[in-house]
């Protein structure tokens, strides 16, 4: 498997996007001194009120951030956010897919590391100074944080942390749940929370307009399928197999994919099982979705070899396994803004006769 060119991928994105009118614009987006409106549809994470001279951002119910061009002070409960930022921190690959795709690597001036990094533009600012490693969750480096010397830190809350250090800089934290979204679009949508950041709101419209667009236009498709076939998820690690459950996002796009996910019916993002409990459930399930990070190439030998019991698998013995390895694809760094490919990868593969005969996959392929 070729190392993907996401890059270009996301490039075309962006500007296979542009022009598209949609209803996220706001009124007068032809005045170059106009703000787009934002209007959040799937994202449950964020919600946001315009006001005269400020935008107040509601983060989860309980952050709460008023964005303003002015000096006015933020109204009582707020903390201001004076934008549009230029300097920042991204702690996970979600937030920075955000960057990717508005173009506004400039903005990124700290980032946790460069594992399973494919950007050449990031990895070049890293090498060059302009980008600042600060090491890992609940293990920061404070001196590298602060020669970013950003105006607000991108965080994810629910994680690992260790922000107590950072906190003591005084730098604005502002979360990103992103990752909490179980919508695909819902997820992409945070594009929108960082155009506001960084005063990119139009182009961010653009770019979710045609991303919404594209992952619509195909899902409708899939609702007439007469056969749908059944999926599931992940491999055993460490004793345990992790399943998605059936609220994860990943789950959302099987079924918008014309499938149905082996765990459909139940109401978690996810939770680790024991192999016989899900051998019960997906024993004969068609195909089979793994994401991992082999060294090399994987094969079913090596499915095989991680754990002797993954031949009874229906779908391995007829060879339906998918495939992404972390390795050799860009998964985690852009998929999170490109849930229309990821959706158009498994349809190609459960429903090949809805996308042309000569689709190359992005991400995911049935394995060989």
């Amino acid at each position: 498997m070729k190392k993907i060119t996401w890059m270009i991928v996301a490039m075309a994105l962006f500007v296979g996007c542009k022009g598209q009118s949609g209803h996220q614009q706001a009124q007068g987006d032809g005045d170059s001194d106009s703000t787009a409106a934002i209007m959040v549809k799937y994202a449950t994470g964020f919600s946001v009120k315009d006001s005269a001279d400020m935008r107040l951002v509601d983060i989860d119910k309980k952050y709460h951030f008023a964005l303003i061009k002015t000096d006015a002070d933020a109204p009582e409960g707020y903390t201001k956010i004076q934008v549009p930022i230029t300097r920042t921190i991204c702690m996970t690959a979600l937030q920075l897919s955000n960057f990717t795709v508005l173009d506004a690597h400039d903005v990124v001036k700290g980032i946790t590391g460069t594992k399973n990094l494919y950007n050449k533009d990031i990895l070049k600012r890293v090498k060059d100074g302009k980008i600042v490693k600060i090491g890992m969750e609940g293990n920061f480096d404070t001196e590298m944080v602060l020669a970013a010397n950003p105006q607000v830190i991108l965080i994810s809350p629910s994680k690992r942390g260790g922000y107590d250090a950072i906190k003591e800089t005084g730098i604005t934290l502002v979360p990103h749940l992103g990752y909490k979204e179980l919508d695909p679009l819902g997820q992409a949508e945070w594009i929108k929370f960082v155009g506001m950041l960084i005063g990119k709101e139009k182009e961010a419209n653009e770019v979710f307009a045609g991303i919404e667009s594209r992952y619509n236009s195909l899902k409708s498709k899939t609702q007439q399928v007469a056969q749908r076939p059944t999926v599931l998820s992940g491999e055993m690690h460490y004793g345990n197999w992790h399943a998605v459950g059936g609220k994860n996002y990943l789950a959302q796009i099987f079924r918008d994919a014309g499938a149905e996910y082996v765990i459909n019916d139940d109401e978690t993002s996810g939770e680790d099982i024991e192999f016989e409990k899900m051998y019960a459930i997906a024993a004969n399930a068609d195909y089979w979705r793994i994401l991992n990070s082999y060294p090399g190439e994987f094969s079913y030998e090596a499915l095989k070899a991680s754990e002797p019991r993954n031949e009874l698998f229906k779908a391995y013995q007829e060879k339906k396994v998918i495939y992404c390895n972390m390795k050799q694809t860009a998964y985690y760094e852009i998929s999170p803004v490109m849930p229309d490919v990821l959706l158009k990868d498994f349809v190609a593969i459960f429903h090949p006769e809805l996308v042309e005969s000569d689709y190359k996959p992005t991400f995911y392929r049935l394995l060989k």
